[in-house]
């Protein structure tokens, strides 16, 4: 897991994307401009929520989180979306 040192506001939460599949289950390989974006990632950090919702999510949960959700960032060569903790869907 990566350290950051971004520190998400509320009930935000910072998320690194899982990297997309490359390869179908058949072995087929997948080229870059057909590959889907992953709807799943690591939690990195997490806001500390606001008085009435606090944050239930804690750095390096596995989450699902829907197709367009976030905002993407672009932090030190690696890419992290930041999202609102009710657009993630479930922890897995």
């Amino acid at each position: 897991m990566t350290k950051v040192n971004i520190k998400p506001l509320a009930d935000r939460v910072l998320v690194q994307p899982a990297p997309a599949e490359e390869k179908t289950s058949g072995g087929i390989i997948i080229p870059d401009t057909a590959q889907e974006k992953p709807q799943k990632g690591t939690v990195v950090a997490v806001g500390e929520g606001t008085k009435d919702n606090p944050v239930t999510l804690k750095t390096g949960d596995q989450v699902l989180y829907g197709k367009y959700a976030g905002t993407e960032l672009n932090f030190d060569g690696d890419t992290y979306l930041i999202m609102r903790e009710s657009d993630i869907y479930a922890v897995i």
